[in-house]
């Protein structure tokens, strides 16, 4: 029976087309979306206080494409059949997904539905270019409406009036006031979605901004550079609401929450949750370089259930560091730091970007092989050096003019999309598919293997299948392993806007045979790597093997390690450190985490 007294709030998370033009989905997708999260909780709160009065229901309906193939045409009959109005919001889209989204909108747009685009493109485009792209222009006359900046504080419900007045205003820009976030709805997925993620892993966010100066960076930009918090409180409220639909893992999104002032009650709550109520509940995070330098900091996490922890390492060149602002990196500090987290029994997983200024070819594969040496690193994630919109990089080359691919969907970080100012368009591509192919080598595999099984608190497996994760995605799927998942999904019909629909006869053989070579392909790594883990498990030194990257500091280290010496930049920081040690020992007293900085 039509009701025309119903809201539908239909909220799709896109995802981004692959080469050949079609939608990178999955069975199981790599990671959950944070905004996805936040939007359906503050939805499903404005629904519960019944903002469009006692006599309308908002029905919420979320969408997550990557694990779920989003089909307009259905969504719309559901709605006609359903009656009342509607809203499409397109939430959380980066700057590689805003084609897919765009291309979302126009059937929605053709039936008389509003659609509204937000996210990190919108916003990063509003808080640093003078005019909107001319993606933007292009999108805003197909009558699409922009939300720049954050839903928290009633905006939503805004938003939603709007819509059922029909009056959806074609920009809400709240860039330059963002919200506190003490007090507002926990961020949650429906339980439909987290079963969709690898290890039904739910996400929350505890704070937001950062108040570092990274170049390349476009959170500093779009959430701003003074940080905002959840209370323990919001945290408990969170979790337990999870906890009640059975999501019991989760990827706390703040891109540092090392640098959340309020890290400790947050641990502590955590800890209580676990020890005093019995949640089993685990937690991913992700930290700075100096995070062990914060006293209690690394201990609380573990006791806190925090068994994987995402590492901003971005390089070991200090050239390359300070060329990008990120001057709070200290390769110094790198092997200290690394080490103290395996000793707590947690994987680590260093973001790292190739392309940076001082870089060549022949330095980043050397550097590859320094890190895969000297540093107990778990898992690396290459980058491109990317000028996303939103960021300074961005902002400085569109002012000058310099080439950037006009195509959003490159803009992964897994494509190049612009120039090097050293290296040819060749070595650069060839420097970055070299430098996976290294670290993820099966040698290497076996020694991250042999120091994971060496420690007591070691996850040898769960490793391993992080380790074939990331090897498999960037060898058979040809794309970055955070956009992985298992089991390809491939749509004929639902290809790049523009690109020619192909015939039944061509495309479904072709998809059977990717998917056939591709699992011939996946079992013969898969089995070799088995292999490697069974010898590394019976190893009858399994518990006494050290290497270079294991072993304890000793004092000779810094005059020893090619971390420190294969650039100018490592003997400039060498310096430093030494300079600093010096002053610290003739004062008596150790330098404090501020001083560090």
């Amino acid at each position: 029976m039509r009701d025309p007294a119903v809201f539908h709030l239909v909220l799709i998370k896109p995802t981004h087309y692959d080469d050949d033009g079609y939608p990178i989905q999955w069975v199981k997708a790599a990671i959950p979306s944070n905004t996805l999260a936040c939007l359906n909780g503050l939805a499903e709160d404005a629904s519960r206080r019944q903002v469009l009065g006692p006599d309308v229901a908002i029905r919420v309906h979320t969408y997550d494409e990557t694990n779920r193939r989003v089909r307009p045409a259905r969504i719309v009959r559901m709605i006609r059949r359903a009656g009342g109005r509607a809203l499409v919001g397109l939430v959380g889209v980066q700057s590689n997904q805003f084609p897919r989204a765009v291309d979302l909108a126009r059937p929605f747009l053709h039936a008389g539905l509003p659609v509204c685009i937000g996210g990190f493109h919108v916003s990063g485009c509003f808080a640093m270019l003078p005019q909107m792209p001319e993606e933007m222009r292009e999108a805003a006359a197909l009558g699409i409406s922009f939300f720049a900046g954050e839903a928290e504080h009633g905006r939503l419900d805004q938003v939603i009036r709007d819509a059922w007045d029909g009056s959806l205003q074609p920009l809400y820009n709240y860039m330059n006031d963002l919200p506190t976030l003490e007090g507002e709805p926990p961020p949650i997925l429906p339980r439909k979605h987290v079963r969709r993620v690898s290890g039904q892993l739910s996400s929350l966010d505890l704070g937001r901004g950062c108040p570092y100066q990274c170049s390349f960076c476009t959170i500093i930009n779009v959430q701003g550079r003074k940080s905002r918090f959840r209370s323990a409180d919001d945290l408990e409220r969170a979790i337990r609401e999870n906890y009640r639909q059975g999501n019991r893992r989760f990827f706390v999104t703040d891109d540092n929450f090392a640098r959340n002032r309020h890290w400790e009650p947050l641990l502590d709550r955590m800890i209580q949750l676990r020890v005093r109520d019995g949640l089993k509940i685990g937690f991913t995070i992700q930290v700075d370089t100096l995070c062990h330098r914060i006293p209690n900091f690394i201990e609380k996490a573990a006791q806190a259930g925090v068994r994987r922890v995402f590492i901003g390492l971005e390089n070991i060149n200090p050239d390359n560091l300070l060329a990008a602002k990120k001057r709070q990196n200290k390769i110094t500090e790198y092997r200290a730091m690394l080490q103290k987290w395996h000793e707590h029994g947690a994987i680590t997983c260093a973001g790292y970007i190739i392309g940076f200024p001082g870089d060549t070819k022949e330095s980043i594969l050397r550097d590859i092989e320094i890190i895969k040496r000297e540093l107990p690193l778990d898992v690396l994630e290459l980058f491109m050096l990317t000028p996303l919109p939103g960021s300074e990089d961005h902002k400085v080359m569109w002012q000058q003019g310099t080439w950037m691919d006009p195509d959003l969907n490159k803009y992964d970080l897994n494509n190049r999309v612009t120039h090097h100012q050293v290296m040819s368009d060749e070595d650069w591509d060839t420097a970055y598919s070299e430098a996976w192919q290294s670290f993820y080598g099966l040698d290497h595999l076996r020694t991250i293997l042999r120091r994971t099984a060496a420690h007591p608190r070691g996850r040898p497996h769960t490793t391993l299948t992080t380790l074939l994760w990331f090897k498999l995605m960037t060898m058979f799927e040809g794309i970055h392993p955070l956009e992985g998942g298992a089991f390809r999904r491939k749509s004929r019909r639902d290809r790049r806007y523009g690109m020619p629909l192909e015939s039944p006869f061509v495309f479904y053989p072709r998809f059977a045979g990717e998917i056939a070579g591709k699992a011939s392909g996946y079992w013969s790594v898969y089995r070799r790597a088995r292999a490697i883990l069974k010898e590394v498990l019976a190893a009858p030194d399994r518990r006494n093997y050290r290497d270079l990257a294991t072993s304890p500091p000793e004092d000779d280290e810094f005059d020893r390690l090619d971390l420190y010496h294969a650039t100018a930049g490592g003997e400039a920081a060498l310096a430093r450190k030494r300079r600093e040690d010096a002053l610290r020992t003739g004062r008596g007293g150790n330098a404090s985490i501020a001083a560090a900085d």
